[in-house]
């Protein structure tokens, strides 16, 4: 895909009073609809856009144009620039500037940071507040010279830092930190045992204290009616 030139509309503007392009090769060249270059010769869009001459700032040629009105399945190209613009070289980012109304309260955002996230690296501390590692371990070991004044203050609230900052490098340290072994009391069972069939269970304590009930013994006929005829003789003897 060809590039776009600088003023799209503007340029499209230009092209439309100044030639006799179609508006399908204009539309291609400023990379817009056909439409809308259309829109732009009834008046109906871009009003109050001054047109933007393309040769005058190199991006088109007079014979180019020329070619292209003689042709109107011709393309326009993009002139190729003769100024090679220098490379941009990356910028590596150093310390964070921080102002010098600010800088007294650097101790106190670095203990407030080492109380609240210990889990912070010096570096990780170091970009947020824009401070030393020998600061940073005095403060740590309280060897720094005005440990007793010190208070832990935000360094979002100090305007040291950024939230968004101080999240991307909680974040960042939570994800370098191993977790820990969770508690085996707090995991859940699987499912293959909250499922399962209960087994049928033995006697439970309360059962246990019952007393159990004694097997019922045999009844002899013989001697229940032996019983009753000895009683009878003992009544009709009285």
């Amino acid at each position: 895909m060809s590039q776009a030139p600088l003023m799209p509309k503007a340029t499209a503007v230009w092209l439309v009073e100044n030639t006799s392009l179609t508006f399908e090769q204009i539309a291609e060249f400023c990379h817009l609809h056909p439409l809308e270059v259309k829109g732009i010769a009834d008046g109906e869009v871009a009003q109050g856009i001054k047109g933007a001459d393309p040769i005058g700032t190199g991006q088109l040629s007079r014979e180019e144009i020329d070619r292209a009105q003689a042709d109107n399945s011709y393309r326009l190209k993009m002139s190729v620039s003769k100024v090679k613009l220098p490379e941009m070289k990356s910028v590596k980012r150093g310390a964070r500037y921080t102002p010098v109304s600010r800088r007294h309260d650097r101790p106190n955002a670095i203990l407030w940071l080492l109380r609240n996230h210990p889990e912070l690296k010096d570096a990780q501390i170091m970009r947020l507040v824009g401070t030393t590692k020998a600061t940073i371990a005095q403060i740590r070991e309280r060897t720094h010279w005005n440990s007793a004044s010190l208070q832990p203050m935000d360094p979002v609230t100090l305007g040291l830092c950024s939230q968004i900052d101080l999240d991307f490098e909680v974040q960042r340290a939570a994800k370098d930190r191993p977790q820990a072994d969770a508690d085996p009391g707090q995991t859940l069972l699987p499912a293959e045992l909250t499922t399962a069939p209960t087994a049928p269970s033995g006697p439970t304590f309360a059962d246990m204290g019952k007393p159990k009930p004694a097997p019922e013994d045999r009844i002899d006929v013989e001697s229940v009616f032996g019983k009753l005829k000895t009683l009878k003789r003992a009544d009709a003897e009285d």
